[in-house]
């Protein structure tokens, strides 16, 4: 139905068009007054675009394979049912499937059918060509935990309305900062990063190497894991053998976090060398509370998500009360240090 909404609005616009130039040729009016018309005919299609979706929205997410995007998606959905918000949910096949998740956004847009959406994109670059496109068909959008490069943003001409999202340099100065608290200053410790450029991790990361830094300690490892447990498990068993007094390690997830207290237990380290992780996931919860690993950062993931559609909405209802920029200020949603 709103394909042919969508078909009917464009027809009546390309209609307005040619009647434009009709009365110029027969009147002879100034050139201006055909593209003023033809101009006006346009936006007048893209507004009622935006309304035939009756403020239907979509969320879509960076992926459902770990549990902090699946709190976040479980948090969205039960708001939305609970509050009869009209809501179709997506996510992409994983956190580097840029152009998987592309594909979701423009298949949404072109759809026609929302109002809205908001969107935790897996980069800071990859939706911004999507997020043009929805601007241009008028539909609001917003941004969730991964911030939306500005530079990029304002090449292309982007915008959105609001950006979501926990203050990850603190996140990582609260984890960093416990870990201090717990051994002696002058240690050795280090930091284990997800995708490197990506925003999140290096926020985390620059905020944990802060605390370290100034509570005296001598970071001696550091590195991009891509946020997997994996990588994080080889590169700090390495970590292990060349740095044999490392005390402390900092990781700005906790998948990454699980195959760093992995490593530590086949050294046989266990509550030698501390590990925090970031997230709050089920799992390394139940892992601080058995002991086998000293702090997880707890995020709130279903509040920023919950958040993220009560401001949507909002936008689309008082739409005078928002101005869509390449970099809105964030809506810092609080984490707390699960010890």
């Amino acid at each position: 139905m709103k394909k042919k909404v969508l078909a009917t609005i464009l027809a009546t616009a390309m209609t307005l068009s040619m009647v434009g130039c009709g009365a110029k040729a027969a009147d002879e009016a100034p050139a201006e007054s055909a593209a003023t018309e033809e101009a006006a005919a346009e936006e007048e299609a893209v507004e009622e675009v935006a309304a035939a979706a009756d403020g239907k929205i979509a969320v879509i997410l960076k992926t459902q394979a770990t549990d902090f995007w699946v709190k976040m998606g479980d948090g969205v959905k039960e708001y939305c049912d609970a509050n009869g918000i009209e809501m179709d949910f997506y996510a992409a096949t994983a956190d580097t499937d840029y152009e998987g998740q592309l594909a979701i956004l423009e298949q949404c847009v072109n759809s026609g059918e929302y109002a809205g959406i908001a969107i935790a994109p897996c980069s800071g670059v990859n939706m911004i060509q999507g997020v043009k496109a929805a601007n241009d068909a008028g539909i609001t959008i917003v941004n969730i935990d991964e911030q939306f490069d500005e530079a990029e943003m304002t090449a292309q001409g982007a915008t959105c309305v609001a950006y979501i999202s926990s203050d990850n340099e603190s996140i990582g100065y609260m984890g960093a900062e416990y870990l201090c608290t717990l051994i002696d200053e002058g240690s050795e410790v280090g930091v284990v990063e997800g995708i490197a450029g990506n925003a999140s991790s290096e926020a985390r990361a620059a905020g944990a190497k802060a605390a370290f830094t100034e509570k005296g300690m001598n970071i001696v490892a550091d590195k991009a894991c891509d946020w997997d447990m994996q990588t994080a498990l080889d590169a700090v068993a390495a970590w292990l053998t060349q740095y044999p007094n490392l005390k402390a390690i900092y990781c700005c997830n906790d998948g990454m976090a699980a195959g760093v207290r992995q490593a530590v237990a086949n050294a046989g380290k266990t509550g030698e060398v501390l590990v925090c992780g970031t997230d709050g996931d089920a799992d390394a919860i139940e892992a601080v509370e058995a002991g086998n690993m000293t702090a997880t950062v707890a995020q709130d993931p279903a509040g920023i998500g919950v958040k993220s559609v009560e401001i949507l909405m909002d936008a689309l209802a008082n739409p005078d009360s928002y101005t869509p920029s390449a970099a809105p200020e964030k809506t810092p949603v609080d984490a707390i240090l699960v010890k």
